[in-house]
């Protein structure tokens, strides 16, 4: 079984904790569903949300849908003038026998301009 990475991301509309807390299942359940994944499947997740979200953590989303043994980290997105806001992002490393191009990385709500190649 080879080591993967599925890529996401979604934006909020204000930084509150249940609004980051929403938006956060909203993204790990799609990526659940999108690559067909199971708890036991998934290795780490780290979590970056950029600097005006700031009223909570996101990996606290991933605890309230079950993922209690799965290492989680988050981290803030680097400052860059001009970028999204109100962004939080996850990379999921997964045990998987998929190949890198049948994974389904998931961009929801705004940050879908993040990769509109990705967008159906």
């Amino acid at each position: 079984m080879a080591v993967r990475a599925v890529r996401g991301a979604i934006t909020v509309s204000e930084n509150t904790k249940e609004l980051i807390w929403e938006g956060t299942k909203e993204l790990l359940v799609e990526i659940i569903e999108r690559n067909s994944l199971v708890n036991t499947d998934i290795i780490s997740v780290i979590f970056t949300a950029t600097q005006d979200l700031n009223a909570t953590f996101p990996a606290v989303a991933a605890r309230q849908i079950g993922w209690n043994d799965i290492p989680l980290m988050c981290t803030n997105e680097i400052n860059v003038p001009g970028s999204l806001e109100k962004c939080i992002r996850v990379l999921i490393h997964i045990n998987t026998e998929k190949s890198n191009v049948e994974i389904n990385h998931v961009y929801l709500k705004g940050a879908k301009v993040l990769r509109p190649d990705l967008v159906k």
